[in-house]
């Protein structure tokens, strides 16, 4: 009996040993990611606020209007129309207006009351209005403008501008705007602009622009009025 009780005891502190160097030698696998997420802060992606556009009705009435037209088409040549541009497009000058990258005596105050806010929403309210339609007048112009528009100037190396601003002048949202339609007096002001270094806030048009002259540049533009 006593041979048979100490075996007991030895065969007990074995399995003993053995537990422990099991916990020992092989600690607890860590918990799985989707287990460890459960215990974390889950993460809120941020929610975009659309544009209020009420505000940016009135905001545009109160600020934009007396250059730019009640629904945003421009009755003076020299101020460009806003209706139908993309909305991105218009924001993004504002912000270089107020940054002081796009140089204008004018703009540059006006935009620099605007919050990013007040931006978006002047942008998205003016975008959503009909443009109005505009005219050629040159007709001689006209057909050196097509050329240059649809095809460029070849042996200057100068783009077709209908590969960025499309072929009827609706640009490519967001980064190339509008031009269908708009004034020729504007057109020809920031072309020229563009060529002369007055107006810095896009490279790729400052090449372009310097490699046409003072006919080219208002044939482009009275194409472009007439673009619809």
């Amino acid at each position: 009996m006593k041979l048979l009780a100490s075996l007991l005891i030895a065969a007990s502190l074995a399995a003993t040993c053995v537990s422990v160097g099991a916990v020992d030698d092989h600690p607890a696998a860590p918990k799985a990611p989707a287990e460890a997420a459960a215990h974390e802060a889950p993460v809120v992606a941020p929610v975009a606020v659309k544009p209020d556009l009420a505000q940016g009705e009135a905001k545009f009435t109160a600020v934009c209007a007396a250059c730019h037209g009640a629904d945003g088409n421009s009755g003076t040549p020299v101020n460009p129309k806003l209706a139908q541009q993309h909305p991105e497009y218009l924001v993004k000058q504002l912000q270089e207006f107020k940054a002081g990258k796009r140089a204008n005596p004018v703009m540059m105050p006006m935009a620099s009351q605007l919050s990013d806010a007040d931006m978006k929403n002047i942008a998205a309210w003016v975008s959503a209005k009909k443009g109005k339609a505009g005219f050629a007048k040159d007709k001689d112009l006209v057909a050196v403008g097509e050329r240059i528009y649809r095809g460029g100037i070849a042996d200057r190396q100068v783009a077709a501008c209908a590969g960025c601003h499309s072929p009827n002048g609706a640009g490519i949202p967001a980064q190339y705007p509008r031009l269908s339609g708009q004034h020729a007096d504007y057109t020809v002001a920031q072309l020229t602009g563009f060529r002369d270094g007055l107006r810095k806030n896009s490279a790729q048009m400052m090449q372009v622009a310097s490699k046409l002259n003072d006919r080219e540049i208002r044939a482009v533009a009275d194409y472009i009025a007439g673009l619809r």
